[in-house]
């Protein structure tokens, strides 16, 4: 199921915020702008599908510093709102801090309601509902049921469900949002496990941090579309070639250049070689996602594999609904010219992240 709205409220530098998505989306900002909020809020999504919610967000510093802290109605209670239409279905998630001191987790979130709801013709009927501790659904036969026992309040619904089968919907949006994948950092520090030998077994995903690069990479060269991946590599680098070496079980990379007498392994390789080879991996999975989210791939690359980043981005969109936030113009621009996307720009005004509004021009280009 793509997404094809998202709204944001109360979360960081988002005061408010609403988007619409299509097959292959860019957020472009300068640093500061937000847009990596945007990118958070969606992997809150996911992280609330899996159990993860008060984890994610005490790694971000805790629910207290997530909020909005700009300006407010103090009428109203201090909330953060994801909320996401997945083609048919709409799904709302609202937290906000645990209320009084009388606790030592004041890190953790409270969620304070969910909403599930399907569009049909025009209407929007409620599938479930969430106030604090307590919820309905709706089974498979349409009949309202009270969810049977008090809710954990630092976690979603989703993770609670102790009966998928008697929900079916409900099941479907938690699956969606759980197999939604995030890259965000690929560690290349010359300690990383990616530099040096790895066990390896067939990975048709690649993992968050890059640490099975060279499985991954022999897993597309043997059942995925090793075509696509010898053209990203050679479009990167003219006349290179990937050689995987497995030797009792472990996997080390090697990259043959053209001039050179013996490949480079892969801890004489430089940052932004890895994190591109890594970005092959991920876009190329066997495996694709219903969504691919990246943050800043743009990180330790040589401008002049920004092109072939974007081509392959645009790729990857015919399999997966594809996220980027960037403040690479050159790749948002490479994106644009290969599909029909056209990049959001981020700005901030009065502290809130906002979709800046592009001024009009006269026929001669100027601006009117």
């Amino acid at each position: 199921m793509p997404i094809t709205r998202l709204e944001i409220a109360g979360y960081r530098s988002v005061r408010q915020l609403h988007l619409e998505l299509g097959p292959v989306n860019v957020v472009v900002g300068p640093n500061g702008s937000g847009k990596t909020n945007l990118y958070r809020a969606l992997y809150l999504l996911a992280a609330s599908a899996e159990g993860r919610l008060a984890r994610t967000l005490a790694e971000e510093g805790g629910t207290p510093s997530v909020m909005w802290a700009g300006p407010r109605d103090f009428k109203k209670p201090l909330r953060l709102k994801v909320a996401v239409d997945l083609d048919d279905l709409g799904y709302e998630l609202q937290c906000g801090p645990v209320p009084g001191s009388g606790t030592a987790f004041a890190l953790d979130p409270e969620v304070k309601e969910e909403h599930l709801w399907a569009y049909s013709g025009g209407r929007r009927g409620v599938l479930m509902e969430r106030k604090d501790r307590t919820a309905f659904l709706r089974d498979a036969d349409g009949a309202k049921v009270t969810f049977p026992t008090e809710l954990w309040t630092a976690e979603s619904v989703l993770d609670q469900l102790s009966d998928p089968h008697r929900f079916p919907r409900l099941m479907e949006v938690r699956r969606t949002l759980a197999s939604w994948r995030f890259y965000h950092h690929f560690r290349t520090d010359p300690d990383a496990p990616l530099r040096h030998p790895q066990v390896g077994v067939r990975t048709p995903v690649l993992a968050h941090d890059g640490r099975d690069l060279a499985a991954a990479l022999q897993t597309i060269l043997e059942v995925g579309d090793d075509a696509a991946l010898e053209q990203g590599l050679d479009d990167a680098f003219p006349g290179a070639r990937l050689e995987i070496h497995a030797q009792e079980g472990r996997f080390s990379l090697f990259v043959q250049m053209p001039g050179l007498l013996r490949p480079m392994a892969a801890a004489e390789l430089s940052d932004g070689t890895l994190r591109y080879l890594c970005l092959l991996a991920a876009l190329l999975s066997p495996r694709p996602p219903p969504f691919l989210a990246l943050n800043e791939p743009e990180t330790s690359l040589h401008p002049e594999l920004l092109k072939p980043l974007g081509r392959l981005i645009v790729n990857a969109a015919k399999h997966s609904q594809v996220w980027v936030t960037t403040h690479a113009e050159e790749l948002a621009n490479t994106v644009s010219q290969h599909s029909d996307a056209q990049p959001v720009h981020l700005e901030k005004q009065q502290g809130a992240t906002m979709v800046r509004k592009e001024r009009a021009r006269d026929d001669d280009g100027e601006d009117a």
